[in-house]
Parts: structure tokens; C-alpha cells; sequence
């Protein structure tokens, strides 16, 4: 089995484009699915959808029905986020959803280490929180926390100047802070 562990997204993209090595691809998806997966969980409220939304832009990718041009400005999981994000915006245009209150799947296992179970409450309580405050708050936290994404690639996957990302992290972390304050999310350890 050949390891990609050196070889930046880009390259790998690059090289599938020329190749059509579905291993490199298989790459790709193995370092952005899951993460991507659940970035498209908290638009859709939908692990089935997110998965299927998830597939569906690796899919658009694979088909080169789209183009990525590598920048300094834009990385390859950027656009990988934004198209993924489009695909989201038409289902829930298509359903006319709302967002709905977040799968507690996550939280479901009982059987755990007693310090592995109050990490898991308060991942609970950090996802019950974010499901409280206004989706484009939830989907910048996201993107800044759990992506590692800057700024300026959360404004071209929201499609948003850096200013409004900037001000939307800002009254995003207040209103996590008072969601989580109502809920009883205990500070003193922090």
C-alpha cells in the first residue's frame, strides 16, 4: 500500500487529475470525509444526508466537472468546504429546511472510563450549545475549531469578507459563552 503522508492535498488532487488513481482520491477522502462529513451535519441535520451531501462532492470533484486551480489564497480543502457547502445550501433550498436540533448519537455510549465520560458530557454540552446560537456563528466556530481554517479560507467557503468572519467568530464565541452558561458548563477548570 503506498502512503501519501508527505504529499499535500493539492498534489495528490493534482496527480488524481492526471492519473486517475482512484487510491489517491481514496486518500483524499480518508483525511476530508469525516471532518467534512460533520461540518455538513451541522447545516443538514442529517448524519444520512451529510454522508450521501459528502459523497456527493467528492463525486463532483472526481468528475472534474469543476476545476481547482491551487493559490496561496485558496487550499484545496477550502474548496473542497465550499463546494461541499453548496451542495448542502440546494438540499436545503430543495427542503426548505431549518436547522434542527443536532443527532445526540454522539453521546449515546454509557460504558466509558470515568474521565473519558465527563469529556464526553462536555462535548455534549459544547454541541448542545453551538445547536443553540445562529447558524452562521455554528458553521464559523466550526470551521475555525475543529477545521484549523484561517479567516480568510472561512470567508471564501462562506463566501463572506474577512471582516464579516471576523465579526461573526467574535459574536459567535459571546454567544456560545451564554449558551453554555445557561446550560451549566462549568468554567473553573478552564
Amino acid at each position: 500500500m503506498t502512503s501519501y503522508k508527505d504529499i499535500t492535498d493539492e498534489i495528490l488532487y493534482s496527480r488524481f487529475l492526471k492519473e486517475h488513481d482512484e487510491g489517491l482520491l481514496r486518500e483524499l477522502l480518508e483525511r476530508h470525509g469525516r471532518s467534512l462529513t460533520l461540518f455538513l451535519n451541522g447545516m443538514v441535520q442529517s448524519m444520512e444526508d451529510a454522508e450521501e451531501l459528502m459523497i456527493d462532492s467528492f463525486a463532483v470533484i472526481a468528475s472534474e466537472t469543476v476545476s481547482y486551480t491551487p493559490r496561496r489564497d485558496c487550499s484545496f480543502k477550502t474548496w473542497l468546504f465550499a463546494i461541499a457547502q453548496n451542495k448542502a445550501r440546494m438540499l436545503l433550498r430543495k427542503r426548505r429546511l431549518v436547522f434542527t436540533e443536532l443527532d445526540e448519537e454522539i453521546c449515546s455510549e454509557t460504558s466509558l472510563p470515568e474521565p473519558e465520560l465527563f469529556e464526553k458530557e462536555e462535548r455534549r454540552q459544547l454541541y448542545e450549545a453551538l445547536e443553540e446560537i445562529n447558524p452562521d456563528y455554528r458553521q464559523v466556530l466550526f470551521l475555525t475549531y475543529f477545521e484549523d481554517m484561517k479567516p480568510e479560507e472561512i470567508a471564501r467557503v462562506l463566501k463572506k469578507s474577512s471582516k464579516q468572519v471576523y465579526n461573526l467568530t467574535a459574536r459567535g464565541k459571546e454567544a456560545l459563552k451564554k449558551a453554555l452558561e445557561r446550560n451549566g458548563f462549568n468554567y473553573a477548570k478552564y
